[in-house]
């Protein structure tokens, strides 16, 4: 039998009739030209030769004869044809490399894909869009964009590139939002004007219209600092009592009416923002990944206004959103976050009530998070802002009049050091680790610098709503906006994971022993002196950042089982631990986490929180409150994680555990269909509810309580 050696090195019989086809189809191409009966003469002398030579043809030995057979018949117009058929052929055999992750995607079998955002949905249709998008970009941003040391850093898990899928586009990571400049001045939204609203209802639903707008062009994370509305609560009620007195003439009897009206208005409004988040589906196929900042400062002319949008946010997330089932769940976003001062810490403070509702609204809903004014004035030059989405903060910087400006800015992108992997090679060698660390620094800070260098030459242009319509500046058409990405201004962050392996491996202890304390913060010291390094070098707003990684302490460790075995307590659980976290199998009381883990948030100031696993405090408000005061006056920013699951099968309401084998499953009705059950779990800063990749899973089951 005659045989043909295929490209995977099969053999298979020889069949003439392919050769032809081939020929035929060449012929009848735009390009070629058709002679009858050349493409079965030239495919039985193909086989006459493969018959006289005495060895196996190979696929290329048969086309390179078919090209040859065509010039000689003198049909050079075939033969060009053909050679531009092959071409095709090998692009789309060998060049393209999204094929495969991107039918498993569609067929459902990637899960890495599928599980990489436990906020994406990624069986809907506008979600899997994205994600195409997102592998076709990361396959452009593989060959043309990022250099080869630095791909193979990053496909060898020394490193990671964050957000790949967007680099190939003039977007960034994330940022905290003027919208107080946007409401005030009025804005442009999808290029029509929008001027400064009248009442407070209409500022809500312009605010949701313009963060629907921001999460559509940019990636990451954005956060709301909700004075900008109080101005807009007295404008409301301003309308209502005018409104009144001309009705009713009775000052007292309209003051009256008026409150209630302006209430009404205040519901209304804050339905209407978390309804609207919820339910808006951006470009990327998610709910906008959205943060609410809640502070209120006590010269502020508007803080009577600002407690009672805080009041009603609170009070509106204690209920929740309905499910499909029309039962109360616990909505993922917005994102709460509340800030402890001293106008509302202590029970006789101003502001306690709002304490105390914030403190139910935690137990039953996760959120609020909190951050303590008073620690972050300790580390931010006496200043207090929100997080740019879950985590990421700002360095202080002043505008060319010397007043610090936190809101309006952003963080460009971020890369992250695997410092487990650093300790496997170090292999118990001290020196060693820290001279790895070095070499692969100096990968992060190129990292860096390649995300300004394709952000560099963006103009205005690529985002309005960003650059030109105040929700960062509000610069000309066609300006770049070069000048917002250095001295400063943003930030490019180096992220870090696993110092408690990486101390683990390298001290033989826990970086919660002193000895293994010592060795961490030494560690933070050396990235913290590069970071101060890179700003004067670069002019770069280089920042130390407690990476929030999700699907990244999976992949990480994933990577370093298949390269160096199962390790115990390193490779062997399935996930790494979140930057200086301590490991979530410890036992350790929740006061001891916080204050041991404040220490390397004064070390973080370009990302950092830290959590504690309580469980259902609904009844035990007392011991929160005091968690909660002990978190004002000990960490900067802190949060709880406990369970608020609901099954649709069997009306079940508490925690939905993980089995044996990994899978969620309802302890009343054995349900394990994600479709029928509401699972709320914090991965990242954020709660996610569409569930998580195989590490994460593994990472939460293993989570111990702290108190």
């Amino acid at each position: 039998m005659l045989t043909v050696e295929k490209r995977d090195g099969r053999q298979v019989e020889f069949d003439a009739k392919k050769i032809v086809v081939a020929i035929e189809k060449a012929m009848n191409s735009s390009t070629g030209i058709y002679e009858e009966n050349l493409a079965e003469k030239i495919a039985k002398e193909i086989e006459g030769y493969a018959k006289t030579i005495g060895k196996v043809l190979s696929i290329t030995d048969i086309e390179d004869q078919v090209y040859y057979k065509l010039i000689q018949y003198n049909n050079p117009a075939t033969a060009r044809a053909y050679e531009n058929y092959k071409a095709v052929q090998k692009y789309k055999r060998e060049t393209n490399t999204t094929d495969e992750s991107i039918i498993g995607l569609l067929e459902e079998s990637n899960k890495d894909l599928l599980e990489e955002n436990s906020n994406k949905n990624a069986v809907i249709a506008s979600t899997q869009r994205d994600l195409i998008a997102g592998e076709v970009s990361k396959d452009i941003a593989r060959r043309k964009l990022i250099p080869q040391d630095l791909l193979q850093a990053h496909d060898e898990g020394a490193i990671h590139l964050h957000d790949m899928d967007y680099i190939i586009q003039p977007m960034f990571n994330c940022c905290l939002v003027n919208m107080k400049d946007m409401l005030d001045k009025g804005t442009v939204v999808n290029g029509k004007l929008i001027e400064s609203p009248k009442s407070f209802q209409v500022a809500c639903n312009v605010m949701t219209q313009i963060i629907a707008q921001i999460a559509s062009n940019q990636y990451g994370g954005q956060s709301i600092d909700i004075r900008c509305l109080s101005k807009y609560l007295r404008k409301s009620y301003e309308k209502n009592l005018n409104l009144c007195i001309e009705t009713l003439g009775d000052i007292d009897m309209a003051e009256k009416m008026a409150d209630k009206m302006t209430q009404k208005d205040l519901e209304s409004g804050i339905q209407t923002i978390q309804y609207q988040i919820n339910t808006l589906m951006t470009s990327n196929g998610q709910a906008p990944f959205v943060t609410l900042f809640m502070f209120i400062e006590d010269h502020d002319e508007y803080k009577e206004e600002t407690a009672k949008i805080i009041e009603e946010i609170l009070k509106q997330r204690i209920q929740g959103i309905k499910n499909e089932a029309g039962v109360y769940v616990t909505p993922a976003f917005p994102k709460l976050i509340y800030v402890l001062d001293e106008n509302n810490i202590h029970k006789d403070s101003e502001f306690y009530h709002l304490t105390s509702l914030a403190i139910r609204c935690t137990a039953k809903r996760m959120y609020p998070d909190y951050i303590s004014a008073k620690k972050m004035r300790e580390n931010y030059e006496g200043n207090v802002f929100s997080p740019m989405g879950c985590r990421a903060f700002l360095s202080p910087w002043k505008d060319e009049h010397g007043n610090y400006q936190f809101e309006g800015r952003f963080n460009i992108g971020v890369v992250t050091i695997n410092l487990p992997q650093i300790g496997i090679l170090a292999d118990g060698d001290e020196d060693k680790f820290f001279e790895i660390l070095d070499k692969r620094l100096e990968m992060c800070k190129r990292a860096g610098v390649l995300r300004y260098g394709l952000l560099k030459d963006v103009t205005s242009d690529s985002s309005p709503i960003h650059w030109q319509h105040g929700a960062i500046a509000r610069l000309k058409p066609h300006t770049p906006i070069k000048d917002l990405l250095i001295g400063g201004y943003a930030t490019v962050t180096l992220g870090y994971i696993g110092i408690y392996e990486a101390t683990l491996l390298t001290i033989g202890e826990s970086h919660t022993t002193p000895k293994g304390k010592e060795f961490a913060m030494k560690i933070m010291d050396i990235m913290n002196e590069k970071i101060k390094q890179w700003k004067k070098e670069t002019n770069l707003g280089f920042a130390l950042y407690g990476t929030p990684a999700e699907s990244l302490t999976h992949r990480f460790n994933s990577i370093d089982r298949e390269r160096f075995g199962v390790i115990e307590n390193i490779t062997d659980k399935g996930y790494y631990t979140n930057s200086f976290h301590v490991d979530v199998r410890e036992e350790i009381s929740a006061f001891e986490k916080f204050s041991f883990e404040s220490k390397f948030q004064d070390k973080s100031s370009g990302g950092c929180i830290s959590y504690v696993e309580i469980p259902n405090m609904s009844k035990n408000l007392k011991a929160l409150e005091t968690l909660v005061k002990y978190i004002y006056d000990n960490i900067q920013y802190a949060e709880f994680n406990t369970k608020s699951d609901y099954c649709q099968n069997c009306g079940f309401d508490g925690e939905i555990t993980i089995n044996e084998d990994g899978d969620w499953q309802c302890p009343q009705c054995g349900n394990k269909d994600h479709a029928t059950m509401n699972v709320v779990r914090r991965t990242c800063g954020y709660l996610g509810e569409n569930f998580w990749n195989e590490g994460r899973t593994k990472e939460i089951k293993d989570r111990v309580l702290h108190i």
